[in-house]
Parts: structure tokens; sequence; C-alpha cells
């Protein structure tokens, strides 16, 4: 299923969310495409970089195999622990970043108003790193970096399943347009990312489960607050 827009009009102008669209973009044309493959070693999660302790050196990535005893890093200055954020703003390619942007820009705008700007981008920011973390610890000896704003876009996702569970998505099912509620198609989404496990080794799909959970929890903690804001807002915009 494949989301075409949300029923679910904003209240403000999404500036986070289209900064961090823009953001995605720019990094992706004038840093990636430039700098090549070197740009996922130079700037991406790499789970072996965690669990042994430093980059990776060529030896680890032309086998595959992590093993801390080997040569110096390939890119030795590298800070691993800010590559958990400045991953969340690298892509595969084109269609993986078209991908993550625009189901940023279905979900995002909401989840924006009801957490405010600044909230919002830290909740976004967390449950990158937290979905990086999840990937860290269910696969330490990985050496294949690890790209993609989708974890942190799940968790905007798992806010948005809490806090507007009856919004209606329009979505693609069997090439034909559907409206469903957003508890449907995004429980069918967390849902699929189990059958992804089995079917396509390539996608971190334990990612997107902790990031997804993670904004669910976060949600449900602040609920109470987030509705009451929304509610205000909607009400000086119409006042």
């Amino acid at each position: 299923m494949i989301p075409l827009r949300d029923q679910n009009p904003g209240i403000r102008f999404p500036a986070i969310t289209v900064a961090l669209i823009l953001a995605a973009a720019a990094i992706y044309y004038f840093v990636q495409l430039p700098e090549g493959d070197s740009a996922f070693f130079e700037y991406a999660t790499i789970p072996c970089e965690f669990s042994g302790g430093g980059p990776v050196s060529l030896h680890e990535l032309t086998t595959g195999v992590c093993d801390t005893f080997q040569e110096p890093g390939l890119f030795d200055d590298k800070e691993i622990l800010l590559s958990l954020i400045s991953s969340i703003f690298l892509h595969g390619g084109f269609a993986h970043l078209l991908g993550n942007m625009w189901s940023l820009w279905i979900f995002g705008n909401n989840v924006e108003d009801a957490f405010g700007r600044l909230r919002y981008l830290v909740l976004y920011l967390a449950g990158g790193v937290v979905a990086g973390v999840a990937h860290i610890a269910i696969n330490p000896g990985s050496t294949i970096p690890v790209v993609g704003a989708s974890g942190a876009i799940a968790a905007v996702m798992g806010a948005y399943i809490i806090l507007f569970p009856r919004a209606r998505i329009t979505t693609w099912a069997v090439l034909v347009p559907l409206s469903v509620p957003a508890w449907v198609f995004l429980s069918m989404w967390f849902g699929s990312q189990f059958w992804i496990a089995g079917s396509s080794p390539d996608v971190a799909w334990e990612a997107h489960v902790a990031g997804f959970v993670f904004g669910m929890v976060v949600a449900l903690v602040m609920r109470r607050g987030l509705i009451d804001r929304l509610a205000n807002q909607a009400f000086q915009f119409v006042r």
C-alpha cells in the first residue's frame, strides 16, 4: 500500500517538515552525488564501528567481517556517534529519497502541529537515533552502512497513529485508490515490517519498528497535552 495523501489538513505551515525535506534533498544532491559511495562509509551508521570501537577498515568492508584487530579505519577521523544523526539525512538513491520524503510530507505536518516545531524536530531526530541503536543492537557485527530517514519518519508515523487514528489516508491498493482510517493503514505498514524481515534482508526493518514504537510511546505519554495544544491552535486559527 502506497500512501497518496491524508485527509487531515494542517493548521500552520509545516516549517520543520519542509526544512527536513529540503535538507535531505540538498545533502543527496550536493554531498552524496559528488562523493559517491564514500559518503556512506564516512557519514552513515555502521554497526561494526560501535561494537568494534572505531571506524571500519577497508579489510572489514571488503570481507564483511567485523575484526577490531585489523588496519586503521578507512575514515579515521569519523565521528561515530554523530553518524547516528548524519545517517538520517543520507539515502540509497533517488527513489529511496523520494519515498521517504513523500511519507514525511503526508504525516509530518499534523504531528508538527501537535508537538510544536522544536519538540517535533527533537522527536524526529530522537526517533532516528533510537532506530539506529536498535539496528546496531540486533546486528552488532554488520559492516553494511545504514542510511535513510525511515526510522525517524516511522517515529512520526507512530505519533500520528496515536494522535489521529481516524484521519483518512488515501492509498493505492491493487491499483485502485482507497481511503482508509490512519490506524488501519499504519497498522498494516507496521505489520509489513515483519514480513520484510523475512523477505528483504537488505532493509533495516528493526529500525523501522523501533522508530514507530518510540513515536507511539512518546505520543501516548504526551497525548493529553498534545490534544489540548491542537484544540487551542485550531481555535486561534478559526477565530
